[in-house]
């Protein structure tokens, strides 16, 4: 699990966030895996406004309160919604072009890593979306995230986090899943990303489901709470220590 951050020449992502908020446009920022087709990422959507986001997305702002963690921002969609809100957020991204960004947005922003111990603060929640379980890339760092959490709560704080269960993709025809439990866990995926000429180290990326992220989190003291469910598999949940 990577600590620090993304050198300049090997972010696909923040290129194409600096991009396109520089130019209006960006070229096609392509995500390939081992396990999927190639993809594309419409750029565009990581600007999107309040309204625009997805229903999930959109309660756990509403229910982000005090001082607010906003991991893995991106373009600062969501701080910015909050900041329309009225509500105080800090965000954070290992992208420096993505800071950079954000810091034009009028975003508070800064280049870190919520797993580098180097970062530190109390906040009364922490925000993970656009599936932000990714970040904690396989099951294995689960134990390190939860631990993170813990340090980076102030008493009574949360994590809104949403995730999505890819059972789905070993559905039978005859509603039974056909999933090797002997293999990896299979939400743990591998991505690369490539936008032009730049193109990304791969990465591990973690979908979890529900029950399997309720029973590490009671390993270490918190309680989960599955808050609103989405169209395909997808739900927010909210993490508390107990």
């Amino acid at each position: 699990m990577n600590k620090h951050w993304l050198h300049a020449d090997k972010d696909p992502m923040g290129r194409a966030i600096h991009d396109y908020y520089t130019t209006g446009r960006a070229e096609r920022l392509r995500v390939f895996s081992s396990q999927f087709d190639e993809d594309e990422l419409p750029v565009g959507e990581l600007f999107r406004t309040f309204q625009q986001m997805p229903l999930l997305e959109q309660t756990a702002l509403r229910l982000a309160k005090g001082r607010i963690l906003d991991v893995g921002a991106g373009s600062g969609c969501h701080s910015l919604a909050l900041r329309d809100m009225q509500k105080e957020a800090l965000a954070i991204d290992i992208s420096p072009w993505s800071v950079e960004v954000m810091q034009k947005r009028g975003v508070n922003a800064h280049l870190a890593n919520v797993f580098d111990e180097r970062f530190t603060g109390q906040f009364d929640t922490i925000l993970m979306l656009m599936n932000g379980s990714g970040i904690i890339g396989k099951l294995k760092n689960m134990p390190a995230f939860l631990t993170r959490a813990k340090q980076l709560l102030a008493p009574g704080g949360c994590v809104l986090m949403d995730s999505s269960d890819l059972r789905y993709l070993y559905e039978d025809e005859d509603g039974s899943f056909l999933i090797d439990l002997a293999a990896d866990y299979y939400g743990e995926v591998d991505f690369q990303m490539q936008y032009g000429k730049v193109k990304g180290e791969p990465f591990d990326w973690l979908y979890i489901d529900s029950d399997t992220l309720s029973a590490y989190a009671a390993q270490y003291g918190f309680r989960v709470e599955k808050l609103q469910e989405g169209e395909h598999y997808d739900y927010l949940a909210r993490l508390s220590v107990k």
